[in-house]
C-alpha cells in the first residue's frame, strides 16, 4: 500500500495547521498508530514553521511558498518540506543539528524533528537554493487498519 500527496503552501503561519491536519487525517484513514501519527505531525509542524519563518528572501525577491510532500509506502512514512529561501549556511559537511540553549525562544525545531523521526536529512536544494528537510519513521499500525502494509 502506498499513499502520497504534495502541497504547495503559502509562507503563512495559517498553512502549518493545514498541513498537520492533512497528515493526521491521512494516517488515521490508513490506520496508522495514533502515537506514530502524533510524532510525525509534530515533526511536520516544526519543519513547516521553519519554512514559513526562514524560507524567505531569495536573490529574485521574497519567496511566497513552500512545498510539503508525504509518502506512506509500506512500513515507512517519509515527509519532505522544501522552500525557496536562502537555504542553510554553507558548510563542508551537512548542516549540523545543535540543541538550543535552554533559555532560547527559538531553535528547537530541527532537534525536535530528530528526536521524533527515525532518520532526518537536512540540506539545500541544488541549483537555485532553498532548504530541504526530510525525515522518515517506521510505521506501526492499528489492529483494525484498513490499509495496513502487508
Amino acid at each position: 500500500m502506498s499513499i502520497w500527496w504534495s502541497l504547495h503552501l503559502r509562507r503563512d503561519a495559517a498553512s502549518v495547521p493545514l498541513a498537520r491536519r492533512l497528515l493526521l487525517g491521512t494516517m488515521e484513514t490508513a490506520g496508522v498508530d495514533p502515537d506514530v501519527s502524533y510524532d510525525l505531525s509534530v515533526a511536520l509542524s516544526e519543519a513547516c514553521a521553519n519554512a514559513v519563518e526562514h524560507g524567505g528572501d531569495t536573490p529574485d525577491g521574497p519567496s511566497e511558498a513552500y512545498r510539503v510532500t508525504a509518502y506512506l509506502d509500506g512500513e515507512k512514512c517519509r515527509i519532505e518540506v522544501t522552500d525557496s529561501g536562502p537555504g542553510f549556511p554553507a558548510t563542508r559537511d551537512r548542516p549540523s543539528i545543535r540543541p538550543a540553549r535552554t533559555d532560547a525562544e527559538h531553535g528547537r525545531g530541527l532537534c525536535l524533528i530528530q528526536e521524533l523521526a527515525d532518520h532526518v536529512h537536512i540540506g539545500n536544494k541544488p541549483g537555485r537554493g532553498g532548504a530541504v528537510v526530510s525525515f522518515d519513521k517506521i510505521l506501526k499500525w492499528r489492529e483494525d487498519a484498513p490499509l495496513m502494509a502487508v
